[in-house]
């Protein structure tokens, strides 16, 4: 189509980083570039956090166990991920993109939705805007590249950013839509994964041709009338969300596959403690509450656990989200087996500047008190880099020994 006539109807782009992890990577080791690079941790029991485009010739890709990843290229070097380095980058990425617009609407710390109708005209139409984002993201970075969807609605702008990678821009012609959908898999409709497209594929449904002429009745009978009617829509590209409006939860959370199985008690506390300073740290820079509070629990014999608890007010300490993940780790019974993986996370993010109600017994107390603690902790590490200073809670003191020769015991204080 005609790249240089802007339509009106390209109201959203969907703004996706290229290898975002492997990218940042070879942006700050440019010794790194043009070969296979895994971000992830290379032991037995490793998973791929994503692969540079060299890497993935050879089949690699996220969530790849990391045993396979070696199998598949020996030569790959491998880099240990840096989640605060790759959120210094993202907070760089999406200040680019309030540029163009204010309303934007990050998936995670590499993607985003941006609602540009209200920038078209100032900034010379959607096209400009897509060009505009890909040269600021380049040169405000140091040389990533992003890939570019645009389109009417959110699902065929996210649909078309992965049409073109890497460093790509696709634009959806509004009246060949159905051109674009139709030879496509079933599963590259937002929300399918394997287990639907195995579903879809038992009842003869391979691409979205497919689905379109079975007919709506008969998805209502196989997957019931609001996942019908969410396939039927986005099979003809009709997507009526909003921004904030029915998308991705926002989250922030870590989790951790072990080298050997832990035990719940000080092993599991250890993990709950430091993940939750970081993500505490993650909901402060970003200037967010979290009202829910997430853990997944994944034992030896590979049965997972997820367990929440929604608060009455939205918290940003770290020793609320440590507290309570505690607590739901005490919930699941364990029947002797170890764990294999640990994740906490905070969901249902608010503004950090949203209004918040007093409690009548002193519990905001306390919090207040451990945020000025952890305000005091990021300035430190903000003035002087690296700092040495740390809670006490994650200082693992040395054994130490009575002169019987048996170990004392040495009971550790929780913080408020």
């Amino acid at each position: 189509m005609d790249l240089e006539t802007d339509d009106p109807r390209w109201k959203v782009i969907h703004a996706d980083m290229d290898a975002f992890f492997a990218a940042v990577e070879v942006l700050d080791d440019p010794s790194l570039k043009g070969k296979p690079l895994v971000i992830g941790y290379p032991g037995p029991r490793g998973v791929v956090s994503t692969a540079s485009y060299e890497a993935r010739k050879f089949g690699i890709h996220s969530a790849m166990p990391s045993t396979e990843a070696l199998r598949r290229c020996p030569d790959a070097i491998w880099r240990s991920p840096r989640g605060r380095r790759y959120g210094e980058v993202s907070r760089m990425i999406m200040e680019v993109f309030r540029e163009f617009t204010p309303t934007i609407e990050p998936l995670s710390v590499d993607e985003a939705f941006l609602d540009i109708s209200g920038s078209l005209k100032l900034f010379g139409g959607a096209i400009c805007i897509g060009k505009g984002i890909r040269k600021r993201v380049f040169e405000e970075t140091g040389g990533l590249t992003v890939s570019i969807g645009i389109a009417p609605n959110k699902f065929l702008a996210k649909l078309a950013s992965d049409l073109d990678k890497p460093d790509g821009m696709t634009v959806v012609d509004p009246d060949r839509i159905q051109e674009l959908l139709d030879p496509l898999p079933v599963k590259k409709i937002w929300g399918v994964g394997p287990r639907m497209t195995h579903s879809l594929q038992e009842i003869g449904l391979n691409t979205i041709s497919d689905l379109r002429r079975v007919g709506i009745e008969l998805l209502q009978r196989r997957f019931g009338e609001n996942s019908a009617q969410r396939l039927w829509n986005l099979a003809h590209g009709q997507d009526d969300r909003g921004f904030g409006e029915g998308g991705p939860t926002k989250s922030i959370s870590t989790e951790n596959t072990f080298t050997k199985d832990i035990s719940r008690g000080t092993e599991s506390d250890q993990f709950l403690r430091k993940a939750a300073e970081e993500i505490a740290e993650s909901l402060r820079r970003q200037e967010w509450r979290a009202r829910t509070l997430r853990l997944k629990v994944r034992l030896s014999s590979f049965k997972t656990y997820t367990r929440s608890k929604t608060m009455d007010n939205p918290i940003v300490d770290a020793a609320t989200l440590y507290q309570t993940g505690r607590n739901l780790l005490e919930e699941i019974e364990l029947e002797g087996e170890g764990i294999r993986l640990l994740g906490l996370g905070a969901a249902g993010l608010v503004p950090a500047d949203e209004p918040i109600q007093n409690t009548l017994f002193g519990e905001d107390t306390a919090n207040r008190k451990d945020e000025k603690v952890t305000r005091l902790l990021d300035q430190a590490k903000d003035d002087q880099g690296s700092s040495l200073l740390k809670r006490g809670s994650l200082v693992s003191p040395p054994p130490e020994t009575s002169r019987g020769g048996r170990h004392s015991a040495t009971k550790e204080k929780d913080e408020a």
